[in-house]
């Protein structure tokens, strides 16, 4: 049912000789100096990647879900952090071009579509998460627009940011029906990037606090009126949880050719420790589980580009590949024994890496909550 036709095919294998070639030798240091790969991100603009899903008269190509999906899954193979960043822009440019006029698409979306913009999605804050109700950030009307006040925590791309979809509401007593999208200019006055955040992996996407301070935003830069925020936020977390889906894909396929690559290698018992059963039968186990991973996550693409309702189905898709991912990886550095735990494989960032999989986009609980809403409402 999944197999690739002639054209994703070619972006595939593109994409998979640029992650080899480019992303790869890179991806140790991104990890250690935790420093956005500016000129890996510029490269993703050139070569069509970041426009991929964009209409033409925006300079895209108008690739569909899942060819998105295959991109960011061989991204995520080489390096989580170019990945994840391919993946937050797409998102915000999804959001521009639905919600934005035409005039602020046309500003916007070309350069982000190059690699020239880039744009952060201002939704977490330090009491709020999966809770998008529960924001406390607030855009008061003014005279020709609102004022932003508030403080984002865990944001990517808040330290390099040049434009922010800030999720806000208009009155906390409303709750999700106050809840609205602004696009705010990191230049305004009073727009201020906060500490840097100390994360464990996915390191080099300038993560960071985001702080308004009676930042100005005019209408026409209100992407989503009071309380049609809190749907759009959901409607984006749908392709996310696909886009995350697709990346515990990648980083799990990039752990079992460790494992493999390292179990035909390395020799205990007389031979190699590829000729052990209990080897063997890891190794089968995560073929078995990545595969199913990729299964799942290419039929919620599909579903999401035949316009069904896709929630249970993208929700199980991100709930499955994120914790099959964790355990492949588990099970990659359990192969490697005391050289998984050295900072000088690949499979010890793979392991802080995976990690945040089953919390991004909707923890792992959250995910199961979602799924069986929608098995009791059917």
């Amino acid at each position: 049912m999944f197999d690739l036709d002639e054209e994703n095919r070619l972006i595939r294998d593109t994409t998979r000789s640029f992650a080899e070639d480019v992303v790869m030798p890179r991806a140790a240091a991104i990890d250690e100096e935790d420093a956005f790969p500016f000129e890996i991100y510029r490269q993703m603009g050139e070569l069509g990647l970041l426009s991929m899903t964009l209409p033409a008269a925006y300079g895209g190509s108008e690739a569909d879900t899942l060819a998105w999906t295959i991109v960011l899954e061989e991204l995520a193979r080489a390096s989580a952090a170019v990945a994840d960043a391919h993946m937050v822009n797409k998102l915000m440019c999804d959001i521009i071009l639905s919600e934005a006029r035409d005039a602020v698409r046309q500003k916007y979306l070309p350069g982000m579509g190059r690699g020239d913009i880039i744009c952060a999605i201002a939704q977490t804050e330090a009491d709020t998460g999966s809770d998008v109700a529960a924001i406390k950030t607030t855009a008061t009307p003014v005279d020709g627009g609102y004022r932003l006040n508030g403080t984002k925590q865990f944001i990517t791309f808040a330290g390099i940011c040049d434009i922010a979809v800030v999720v806000a509401t208009v009155d906390r007593s409303l709750g999700r029906k106050g809840i609205g999208l602004f696009l705010a200019d990191a230049h305004a006055e009073g727009f201020r990037r906060g500490a840097k955040n100390k994360i464990m992996g996915v390191r080099g996407l300038a993560t960071g606090e985001l702080v308004f301070e009676d930042v100005f935003v005019p209408n026409d830069h209100r992407l989503a009126e009071p309380g049609a925020g809190m749907r759009r936020s959901l409607t984006s977390l749908n392709s996310g949880r696909i886009g995350m889906a697709a990346q515990s894909v990648g980083i799990a396929q990039a752990a079992y050719e460790q494992a493999l690559a390292f179990a035909r290698q390395r020799h205990a018992f007389g031979g190699p420790i590829a000729n052990l059963q209990a080897i063997q039968f890891m190794l089968a186990d995560m073929s078995v589980g990545i595969e199913a991973g990729r299964l799942m996550t290419r039929r919620a693409a599909a579903a999401r580009d035949a316009g069904v309702d896709v929630v249970r189905i993208v929700s199980e898709a991100k709930l499955f590949a994120s914790e099959m991912a964790q355990r492949v990886v588990d099970d990659a550095l359990q192969i490697h024994g005391a050289a998984g735990y050295s900072t000088e494989t690949t499979v010890e960032r793979l392991q802080r890496d995976v990690r945040v999989y089953k919390i991004w986009e909707g923890t792992s609980q959250i995910q199961r909550i979602v799924i069986a809403r929608q098995l009791l409402a059917a």
